[in-house]
Order: C-alpha cells, then sequence, then structure tokens
C-alpha cells in the first residue's frame, strides 16, 4: 500500500513525512539510492539517517532538494553492509518518516 498525502490525516503529527528509497532492495555495496518522499506538513528536509545500533547503511548523504513537498538526497551503500533489513529516517522539520531499505549483496563485507 502507498502512503499518500491524503492517508496522512490519520497518522499522529511527528510522524508524518513519507520516504522512498529507490532502488530496493540494493544489490551492490556502494550502490548509489535515491531517497525521496515529501514532509507531511514538516518545514522541509533536513537529514537522512540509517542504520541500527551505531552502524549506518549509507554513507555521502547529498540533500539535492529540500523543499517540504518533494524532497530528494543520494547517497551509497556502505562497503561494509551485508545482507538484511535497516530503516532509513528523515527529519522533516517537524516531522519525521522511515521505511526499510533490504540489501541483497554478494560477497564478504569490507
Amino acid at each position: 500500500m502507498a502512503f499518500t498525502q491524503e492517508s496522512s490525516a490519520s497518522v499522529p503529527e511527528g510522524a508524518r513525512a513519507a520516504v522512498q528509497v529507490t532502488p530496493n532492495p540494493t544489490t551492490e555495496r556502494g550502490q548509489e539510492v535515491t531517497i525521496t518522499g515529501h514532509c507531511g506538513g514538516g518545514t522541509g528536509l533536513r537529514a537522512v539517517v540509517s542504520g541500527v545500533d551505531g552502524r549506518p547503511v549509507l554513507e555521502d548523504v547529498e540533500i539535492i532538494e529540500s523543499g517540504p513537498e518533494r524532497f530528494e538526497a543520494r547517497a551509497k551503500l556502505r562497503e561494509t553492509v551485508g545482507n538484511g533489513v535497516g530503516p532509513v529516517l528523515v527529519d522533516c522539520g517537524g516531522e519525521a518518516g522511515v521505511t526499510l531499505l533490504v540489501t541483497h549483496v554478494t560477497g564478504n563485507p569490507a
């Protein structure tokens, strides 16, 4: 089910940003991904955070467009990541959003 602006009315304040990562799943370490979405009433994209227990999944995050109606960022999958699922969170200045990024890479991490 796709998350749309219209359905955000039922989501509590503070969690109304919508985020998507493409491609998902990822298949190569170092692969570039694009993070897009909208801020659901927030002021604009301020940060993209990923990973679990202090181990980020993404690196070299660059915010391309930070507007509240549409944002875009690019990042690379870390060389040390393995197979699994990790969260990608966005801070949209008063609203936050999260999605899961699936990593299905081959070989041993660096």
